[in-house]
Order: C-alpha cells, then sequence, then structure tokens
C-alpha cells in the first residue's frame, strides 16, 4: 500500500475517532474556513495525519530511545504516554484540531489505532482480490 492511501485511510480514521470520542474537536482550519464544513473537517484530519505520521517516524524513536529504562520497567506501558504525548504536540501543530487533555490524547491514540488498523484490513483484502 503507498503513502499516499496510508495518509488517506488515516485521515478517515481521524474523523471516525474524532466522531466518537468527546473532548476531541476537528474542523475550523483556517486555510479552509469559506469551504464546506466536509471539506474543513476532511482537510484537517489530512493535515493531523501527515503530522502524527511525521512526529511518529521523528521524534517517537527518540523519546522511546530517551525513556528505555522506564518503558522496560513498565513492560512498555509508557509507550502509551508517549503515543497521548505526540497527539498532545499534534494538538498544538494543526489548527483546527483540539484535543482536551492528556487522558482523551491517550484514548484518542488507542482507538485511532484500532480504527485505522481495521480500515487498513479492508483495504488489504480489496489488494488480494484483484
Amino acid at each position: 500500500m503507498n503513502f499516499i492511501t496510508k495518509l488517506f485511510i488515516s485521515a478517515i480514521a481521524v474523523i471516525i475517532t474524532a466522531y466518537f470520542l468527546d473532548g476531541v474537536t476537528l474542523g475550523d482550519n483556517q486555510f479552509y474556513h469559506d469551504g464546506p464544513p466536509a471539506l474543513n473537517r476532511f482537510t484537517t484530519a489530512l493535515l493531523v495525519a501527515i503530522v502524527l505520521a511525521f512526529l511518529n517516524s521523528i521524534v517517537k524513536p527518540i523519546l522511546t530511545i530517551l525513556s528505555l529504562p522506564i518503558t522496560i520497567f513498565t513492560l512498555g506501558f509508557f509507550l502509551l504516554v508517549i503515543n497521548g504525548l505526540i497527539v498532545l504536540f499534534a494538538d498544538k501543530l494543526v489548527d483546527g484540531f483540539k484535543v482536551d487533555g492528556f487522558w482523551t490524547a491517550l484514548w484518542f491514540s488507542l482507538v485511532l489505532s484500532l480504527v485505522s488498523g481495521i480500515l487498513e484490513m479492508f483495504t488489504k483484502k480489496e489488494e488480494k482480490k484483484q
């Protein structure tokens, strides 16, 4: 699956996750403020997906290495904290994406992983049929 397809799947997963979680606001992007609300939410979700992909590829490995002793001590559960912090950092970087607090960011990262996995599973089944 190519990178663009994964970004669109992630953007759809962000929209679905934001719909189900209270405390996550998606929309009111300053660049597309005049457009229809659905396009506004999708462009914001696409920006969130791009920022999360960047943060997960650059920042997360650094944080994981720096927190290796505590990650080992907590049997890997500290990685959930790192995921929540990355979502909070994306909240600060993307205009129109608002997460109310750390616990909401933690739940957002968990549900987003689950929804993305389910959506990617459906797209992989489509690829195998062809």
